[in-house]
């Protein structure tokens, strides 16, 4: 899919690496914990994404993406870079990055499964300093943007669509420029998948004005709903643009990128 964005860069992301350094602990021997291989899962990654674009992270799984989204969203420091989102250095003011920026997760399992939706969005509103008047007008405008139904069932009821909804309208609450969605119609029905799709482009883009990145290995999905893809291989950035185009035998990356191709069209159609 081809769509024009607003042009202005939202995310700058450069020379962006994380480097893991693993510890193994061995609990009836002396030292009991000692350190393995460090790991490089992201290496001099660079990248800039547009205000209001929705921008596709592919790669097979280990290739690096939830790293990078993780990063993105304050919660893992990098090894060495520099992100900015809106202007906003993510590692030296990460108390303001936090404010612009929502990570939702498809294994998401911190809601309260024997409250109702809308008790789940009280209590996470509250955490999030709203008070009660506030945390109930905003719920009640999310209920109305979103299309949540049923919000005073059992969240433990509710269909896995529906539970990627909360999860989305609770990135949502504190009105985030960015959302960061890591796989977000895994586990779904086709019929749920695409409704969330168009709740993607059309209401969080095109209705909230949200910058989004999404992390998936559809590439189906990927051209249908995403204005430009890049592609993690072994943390590194291989290239980036439309998917049709990247399929090119031309392509410079050739090899690397032709077998990510492969394996991420497989995994699309498991």
């Amino acid at each position: 899919m081809s769509r024009e964005h607003g042009g202005d860069t939202c995310i700058l992301v450069s020379r962006l690496t994380k480097i893991f350094r693993p510890l193994e602990v061995h609990p009836l021997s002396w030292p009991p914990i000692r350190r393995q291989s460090p790991v490089c899962v992201l290496r001099d990654v660079d990248l800039s994404v547009g205000r209001g674009e929705i921008l596709g992270l592919l790669g097979t799984n280990g290739a690096g993406k939830t790293t990078l989204l993780k990063i993105l969203a304050t919660l893992i420091l990098p090894t060495a870079g520099r992100i900015t989102i809106e202007g906003v250095d993510v590692i030296h003011e990460p108390h303001r990055a936090i404010q612009l920026v929502s990570l939702v997760t498809a294994d998401e399992r911190s809601f309260y499964w024997p409250l109702t939706g809308r008790q789940n969005l009280e209590f996470f509103a509250t955490f999030q300093g709203l008070g009660r008047d506030a945390a109930r007008r905003r719920i009640e405008e999310l209920q109305e943007q979103l299309g949540l139904e049923a919000l005073d069932r059992q969240f433990g009821i509710y269909s896995t669509g529906m539970r990627h909804r909360l999860a989305i309208a609770r990135g949502l609450i504190r009105r985030p420029h960015v959302l960061l969605l890591d796989e977000p119609t895994r586990s779904l029905d086709p019929v749920a998948a695409n409704g969330l799709r168009r709740l993607i482009r059309d209401t969080l883009v095109a209705q909230l004005g949200c910058t989004v990145v999404l992390a998936t290995h559809n590439l189906q999905e990927a051209e249908e709903l995403c204005d430009r893809e890049v592609f993690l291989h072994k943390g590194r950035l291989l290239s980036s643009g439309i998917v049709e185009a990247l399929c090119q035998p031309t392509n410079a990356h050739g090899t690397a990128l032709g077998d990510m191709l492969g394996r991420l069209t497989t995994m699309s159609h498991l």
